[in-house]
């Protein structure tokens, strides 16, 4: 049993005061933390703590001899006797009306100074009875805080004033209507998903906030103030009420031990807490996950219960408000009804007496015009039947056949999938589906929950089937619009990480599970074999892609040799895109997208029987650039010098465009001696392209990449290549993270880059140390260990250099200075930043790399390099 320090007398002083407040409160949470980390602890605590505030309250009340006439109250969370350890203290000091005395003024300041003084953080408002009430009337805030108000010490007349006043001019209807928008806007601050990596366990959807709405809105029209009267007056069931009491109870303990670990207020479970508070609950890590993914997978349960919970709980609190409980409804069918819209089951035990009619109730969803969601009643009943989704009912072959029949209709896909997701359905479906929900992807590039990122993944793939959403990705629509079977595509993107967390491959262990659903849901054998291709090789293309040098005819002839056929590389190539934009905001730039295209147009020919033809391609790429060279006004032959220059692999690495570029912007600088830098905005996507003619140096790359570095560019691509005159060609891809302009704003800066980049390459000054960028706080959470591969290429001529580590600034020159100083020559680099981690590669060669010793030596120094200032 918690039990407070008892407040020192008056007599004692503030100091004392202080102390005894200071060591109370301690001695409350350090007994909650060695206490066992359960919901009555928690409750336990924030009673108690609330009870000790008021205490210490009332002793100072007392001391600064307030008027007969005025009370003290509390208001919000401390009025709703929840007091958590660094919660907001809001009291209300209620005046009798007319009290206006310099005497009372002082007393009041007195008090809340000495509030202060001993380290009560109060919020304070002084107001009388008739204040109260024409803030109210203005505020819903204002009516939201009295509504959970409770008279500390001081006048109760005054209170009861107060309370029967503010009641009196209580809208239900204007209070919920505020409430709802409110809490919209709220969500949408907080990304509208209960799964946000950082949630906030009090604001975010699923949060506490969301409960407090509903008693909230549940008070203000006289519902009741507990969930047990919510219950007696037929606003929820039992088994309900059950379930609120067990997830709010979740919430509150991981809050408490969130402030108690942070030791302030701290409501977000960010990344540097997470591991800190799931230890304090003795969660352990395991091979298999960490202990923050323990907690975050027990919060995320929890705030997608409430969430729930509170859509079902707010759309009967409308209904009893507006009186539309007896509105007319409209029948769809024997088992279903209109009711304004919302898709509303005939009657409340139809799951539990036919479970078939469960999947039948988003297939009804997606075939009905004019719906746009489930009643309160549909969302209750599904709710309390899912005990009756068990394994008879998911080897049913009714069930079966009604779920391939929601992945094939023609629209309502995304939706009927998130409403799944939402209601449980899914996952109590799909039982390996069930295993990912709420799983949290610590590989810093993706920012959803597993199951989340497999929706957006869904979303994606069905937007490439949607004209009105051709203008996105018009390749990837035209592509689908000669698909003939998209739910293939589905089944795919449902299935392609859903083995993620369960340790080894999870394309393997994933094609295994989407095998075994091909087959219980009868799909035809060699769509149900073209499914478990796209499964087991979705990360492929993406990799080959970002990895390797598509101007060579090996890379493309084994992928091609992997892909098979034209129908499996349309596949993959559209579940790709898909994948990769279903990460994150920050990992799909259009460079990336062109990568992927030209990967499937050069496969796409290998498939068709035509050969890889070097000879062929240069010349068709050499026609279309002096075609270019034409439009622009040159002189025939203004290629000539600069292309006697250059090796086959050039015209292979390059488009006809930039091959174009390149030759009018060089044709008079053939033998320079001086650096030639020529800037202009990307072709493809944001940002700039950056070409560097220069007499070759070992050093000139690290140059490079130290001056973009220093001026704030990040670098996706770069193209090397020397001619056989000695003068290296470099085309780089560049973009400033963070830049708010457009593209034509970039068009400022291109003067500037081209003055200052040929100054620097102009310098002999010895390469600078690299400077250790400081790493992002997501990153010191979850921190990459560097890895370096070195080995060479399949003819053994070159050797391909990897990197793995946390993305940084600088690092890309600390690579390069390294290799720069072992004499190590670039041939090409690929650049790969995938949110919060790079995977770079590059194409070198060099004496030094034919001795083991100068390879240990390169490899040691590089580690040395990617490793991060703490």
């Amino acid at each position: 049993m918690l039990t407070a320090v008892q407040p020192a007398p008056t007599s004692g002083g503030v100091a004392a005061l202080r102390a005894r407040f200071r060591d109370g409160k301690k001695a409350l949470i350090d007994h909650f933390l060695q206490s066992r980390a359960s919901a009555p602890a928690a409750t336990r605590l924030v009673k108690a703590l609330t009870r000790h505030v008021d205490a210490t309250l009332c002793d100072l009340w007392r001391s600064a001899a307030m008027p007969p006439g005025a009370a003290l109250v509390a208001v919000g969370g401390y009025g709703r006797g929840e007091l958590f350890p660094y919660s907001d203290i809001d009291v209300l000091v209620l005046l009798p009306s007319g009290a206006t005395t310099d005497a009372l003024r002082a007393a009041v300041e007195g008090f809340i100074t000495a509030c202060w003084d001993i380290g009560l953080e109060i919020g304070s408002s002084v107001r009388t009875v008739d204040e109260c009430v024409a803030e109210a009337q203005a505020d819903v805030t204002v009516q939201t805080a009295l509504l959970e108000s409770r008279v500390i010490a001081g006048s109760k007349r005054p209170f009861v004033l107060f309370r029967r006043a503010t009641a009196a001019v209580m809208d239900p209807a204007a209070f919920f209507r505020a409430k709802t928008l409110e809490m919209r806007q709220r969500h949408v601050k907080y990304e509208d998903t209960p799964y946000s990596l950082e949630p906030n366990c009090k604001e975010s959807p699923g949060g506490l906030r969301d409960l407090q709405v509903v008693m909230w809105v549940a008070r203000a029209a006289g519902l009741g103030r507990s969930w047990s009267e919510l219950a007696a007056n037929g606003l929820i069931t039992p088994f309900e009420v059950k379930q609120l009491q067990r997830n709010e109870g979740t919430l509150k303990v991981i809050r408490a031990r969130l402030h108690a670990v942070a030791g302030r207020r701290e409501d977000r479970l960010v990344f540097d807490l997470q591991t800190a508070v799931a230890e304090s609950f003795g969660y352990q890590a395991t091979r298999a996950q960490r202990s923050s993914e323990v907690l975050m997978h027990r919060y995320y349960w929890a705030a997608k219960a409430v969430t729930q919970l509170n859509q079902i709980l707010m759309l009967n609190i409308e209904e009893r408000i507006a009186g539309s409980e007896a509105a007319p409804m409209r029948a769809i069918d024997e088992h279903f009804l209109d009711r304004g819209g919302m898709l509303e089951v005939a009657r409340d035990d139809l799951y539990v007496e036919r479970p078939h009619t469960i999947l039948e109730t988003f297939l009804v969803f997606q075939q009905t015009p004019g719906i746009k969601g489930l009643s309160a009643r549909t969302l209750r009943a599904l709710y309390n039947a899912r005990n009756v989704m068990d394994g008879r009912f998911r080897a049913d072959p009714a069930n079966r056949a009604t779920f391939m029949e929601i992945l094939r209709q023609p629209q309502g896909i995304t939706h009927a999938f998130r409403l799944l997701n939402q209601t449980s359905v899914l996952g109590r479906y799909l039982w390996v589906f069930r295993r990912i929900v709420g799983r949290m992807q610590h590989d810093l590039f993706h920012v959803y929950t597993v199951d989340q990122h497999i929706l957006m993944v869904l979303r994606n793939v069905r937007r490439f089937f949607i004209p009105e959403h051709a203008h996105e990705y018009p390749f990837c629509s035209q592509l689908a619009s000669e698909w003939d079977k998209p739910e293939i595509l589905y089944v795919a993107a449902l299935f392609h990480d859903v083995a993620k967390g369960r340790g080894g491959d999870h394309s393997d262990l994933g094609a295994i599970e989407v095998r075994r659903f091909c087959r219980d849901h009868g799909i035809a054998r060699e769509d149900a074999a073209l499914i478990e291709f796209l499964v087991k090789n979705h990360l492929t293309m993406s990799t080959v892609a970002q990895k390797e040098d598509l101007s060579d005819a090996d890379v493309i002839r084994a992928f091609a040799l992997k892909a098979g056929n034209v129908r499996r590389l349309t596949a993959l190539y559209l579940l790709t895109v898909a994948d990769i934009r279903g990460t994150s905001p920050k990992v799909w730039n259009a460079w990336k997208g062109k990568l992927l295209e030209d990967l499937y147009r050069i496969t796409l020919r290998a498939l068709g029987g035509a050969k890889p033809n070097l000879d062929a391609e240069t010349e068709a790429r050499k026609q279309e650039a002096r075609q270019i060279l034409a439009l622009h006004s040159a002189l025939p032959g203004t290629e000539g010098p600069l292309w006697k220059t250059l090796e086959l692999s050039y015209f292979a690495r390059h488009d006809a465009t930039e091959i174009a570029w390149h030759a009018r912007a060089l044709w008079r600088h053939i033998e320079t001696t001086e650096p030639v830098v020529r800037t202009r905005p990307s072709p493809v996507g944001d940002g700039l392209q950056v070409l560097v003619y220069s007499p070759d140096r070992p050093d000139l790359f690290a140059r490079i990449c130290g001056y973009f570095d220093g001026a704030g560019y990040s670098i996706q691509d770069a193209k090397i290549h020397t001619s056989r005159t000695g003068y290296a060609l470099d085309t780089f891809q560049i973009v400033r993270p963070g830049y708010e302009g457009d593209q034509a704003g970039y068009r400022d800066l291109i003067s500037l880059i081209e003055t200052q980049l040929s100054q620097a390459l102009a310098s002999d000054n010895p390469l600078p140390e690299p400077s250790r960028g400081r790493v992002s706080r997501r990153v010191k959470s979850f921190p990459i260990t560097p890895r370096v591969s070195l080995r060479p290429d399949e003819r053994a001529q070159r050797w391909l250099l990897s990197v793995s580590a946390s993305d940084r600034s600088g690092l890309l020159y600390a690579i390069a200075r390294v290799l720069a100083q072992h004499h190590v020559n670039l041939q090409l680099a690929k650049v790969t930043t995938l949110g919060e981690r790079v995977e770079d590669t590059f194409l070198i060669d060099g004496p030094s790399l034919q001795q083991n010793k100068a390879q240990l030596q390169i490899e040691s120094e590089l580690l040395d390099a990617l490793m991060p200032l703490r």
